[in-house]
């Protein structure tokens, strides 16, 4: 069988699978209503979880963003899990908790930091809400927040909620809008069909009863949010974004590949750990997480896989056509929707090589 062909097989695989998949989510679910029973006046105690580490620039202008939120101050817990700060963090909290007394703040201290899931679980011993939200310190919520993530869980067929982001504060802003353009699409859309097997840190929230079910978050991979939602989906509770809840996320201003290959190399450990559980899925899920596992650990290969291909059919057969097709890639670049996602499935590659041998659980801080 010709190179050619098996190249353009493959390619044609790569493209049409993740576009088949999107435009079938978007056409079917994007516009239905949500099977939901929602009621934003359900106001359960909740418990706002923020790890931290090396914060000391942005903690204080966190947790005024937590202190307007308008919640029921008789409902409303913040834990914060600091893992080892050498920068002054705690004394900032402390200092900050003092001024603001009339908010139930609790301060756990790590003194060794071994990573963001067993700060959670550390700071979980000490939650008392009915809901847990866990946060990054790196994200703002709207003030309305609280309220629209938890009448969600109104309904008690909903085990978890996350979010939708908006980037900001970067040079590359216009390429991280233009990948969540398409991916936020995605994460709604599987949201109305069942669930949705990725969540997002800077806004994730759980039932806290199912946590403990599930014996915390884990502790192996870094996708501790993401992996947390799919065992609670798994066990046929909803995992959902809605399309109104909205958060900012500082992207940061150094660094930026190696921030997106870290958050890649953490999605690759959570599918990877998916593989088994795919026929324990309910039937609602299994698809989703069937197709978004391939798109996270194989379809980035078969693009490589199929560019090998072509380079090898044009210098040994000297094949025009496999000239041609590597030339209309190439020229493909200057469209700004696939030029990011051809970016995008570099980082997946290099981030799932670079997970042989680190899997990047505790990373050094980036400027943002």
């Amino acid at each position: 069988m010709p190179l050619d062909f098996i190249a353009l097989a493959l390619a044609v695989i790569h493209f049409g699978t993740p576009l088949t998949y999107y435009f079938y989510l978007k056409n079917k679910y994007l516009s239905k209503p949500w099977n939901i029973n929602a009621d934003e006046n359900y106001k359960p105690k909740v418990t706002i979880i923020i790890p931290t580490y090396n914060e000391a620039k942005l903690i204080e202008k966190k947790l005024n963003n937590i202190y307007k939120q308008k919640y029921p101050r008789d409902k409303l817990e913040v834990i914060v899990v600091d893992s080892a700060s050498t920068d002054g963090t705690p004394k900032l909290i402390k200092k900050w908790a003092d001024k603001h007394s009339e908010l139930n703040l609790k301060l756990i201290v790590e003194s060794e930091r071994k990573g963001k899931a067993h700060a959670l679980n550390h700071a979980l011993e000490y939650a008392t809400g009915e809901i847990v939200i866990i946060t990054d310190v790196d994200s703002l919520w709207p003030s309305e927040t609280i309220t629209k993530t938890l009448k969600w869980f109104a309904d008690p067929t909903v085990g978890a909620v996350s979010c939708l982001k908006k980037p900001v504060g970067s040079k590359v802003k216009e390429v991280e809008e233009s990948y969540r353009q398409y991916y936020n699409i995605l994460r709604i859309a599987e949201s109305k069909a069942y669930a949705t097997p990725i969540f997002h840190g800077e806004l994730a929230a759980f039932r806290r009863n199912l946590l403990k079910k599930l014996g915390g978050f884990p502790i192996d991979i870094g996708a501790d949010d993401s992996h947390t939602a799919t065992k609670i989906a798994l066990i046929r509770y909803r995992a959902i974004i809605p399309e109104n809840l909205w958060v900012e996320e500082l992207v940061p201003n150094k660094g930026y590949s190696r921030w997106r290959i870290r958050r890649a190399q953490h999605l690759i450990q959570h599918f990877a750990k998916c593989l088994r559980e795919l026929r324990q899925a309910p039937k609602g899920f299994r698809k989703i997480l069937a197709i978004e596992t391939f798109l996270h650990l194989a379809n980035p290969y078969l693009l490589l896989v199929s560019t090998i291909l072509l380079i090898a059919s044009t210098l040994t057969t000297h094949s025009l056509t496999a000239l041609g097709i590597l030339a209309l890639g190439v020229a493909l670049l200057i469209v700004k929707q696939y030029r990011t996602w051809i970016i995008q499935q570099l980082y997946l590659i290099v981030a799932s090589l670079r997970n042989i041998w680190t899997k990047e659980i505790a990373w050094s801080k980036q400027v943002k």
